[in-house]
C-alpha cells in the first residue's frame, strides 16, 4: 500500500493530532521516519490533511467534517495553551540552571574552608610575630635611621594590606557557606574553629 494512503488511513482512524514521531512509532516503524515525512508532507500539501507547527514542532490531522471542527479547533487550543505552559517552565528551568551553575562555579573557584583556616592561622601567627617586633622597636631606645624607619613603615604597610585581602576573602568564603548553613553566622565560625577580630582583640582599623 502506498505510504501516504497508510498514513492517511492511521490519522482517519485517529481522528486527532499526531507528530512525525508519534506517527512513525504508532505503526511500530512499518514505514521508515523520511517515509513517514514525506507523505505528512504530501497530504497537507494536498489539502488531505491540515498541518500545525508549535515553535519546531510540527502536528498533523485529518481533515475534518463541519460536524468535528469545534472539538478539532478546541483540541489544537488545549495543545497551543500546554505547548506555552511548557514553554514558561523551561524557560524558568533554564534560567534556574544558569544561576545554579553560576554559583557552582564561583564555590569552586573560591579556596576551600580549610584552606582558607590554615591561611588565616598562618597570618594570625605572622601578625602576632610582627605585633612583637613593632613592641621591641618601640620599647627599643636605639636610634634607627630614617631608611630604616621608612622601610619599616612600608612592611607593615604590606602587611596589614595583605591582612586586609586575606580577611576579605575569608569573610567572603563565610558568607557563601551561610547561604546554605542552617544555623547562624556565629554558629558556624565557633563550628569550625575560626575566630574574628574582636575573638582576639584585634584592631578593627587595620
Amino acid at each position: 500500500m502506498d505510504p501516504s494512503e497508510v498514513v492517511l488511513e492511521y490519522l482517519r482512524v485517529q481522528n486527532r493530532p499526531y507528530s512525525t514521531n508519534d506517527i512513525f512509532n504508532n505503526l511500530h516503524e512499518e514505514i521508515k521516519k523520511p517515509t513517514v515525512q514525506k507523505a505528512l508532507d504530501h497530504l497537507a500539501k494536498t489539502g488531505a490533511i491540515i498541518e500545525k507547527a508549535y515553535g519546531k514542532q510540527k502536528v498533523y490531522v485529518v481533515k475534518q467534517e463541519d460536524t468535528n471542527v469545534k472539538n478539532f479547533e478546541q483540541e489544537l487550543q488545549d495543545l497551543d495553551s500546554k505547548f506555552n505552559e511548557i514553554s514558561q517552565k523551561l524557560a524558568s528551568a533554564e534560567q534556574e540552571l544558569k544561576s545554579n551553575e553560576k554559583l557552582l562555579c564561583d564555590l569552586q573557584s573560591a579556596p576551600t574552608t580549610n584552606a582558607a583556616e590554615c591561611e588565616q592561622k598562618l597570618l594570625e601567627s605572622r601578625i602576632e610575630v610582627l605585633k612583637a617586633k613593632f613592641d621591641n622597636i618601640s620599647k627599643n631606645t636605639v636610634n634607627i635611621s630614617e631608611s630604616d624607619s621608612k622601610q619599616k613603615q612600608k612592611d607593615h604597610e604590606s602587611n596589614v594590606k595583605e591582612l586586609r585581602k586575606r580577611r576579605r576573602l575569608c569573610m567572603d568564603i563565610i558568607e557563601s557557606i551561610l547561604e546554605f548553613y542552617p544555623n547562624s553566622k556565629r554558629a558556624l565560625l565557633d563550628e569550625v574553629g575560626i575566630e574574628t577580630d574582636e575573638d582576639v582583640g584585634m584592631p578593627l582599623n587595620l
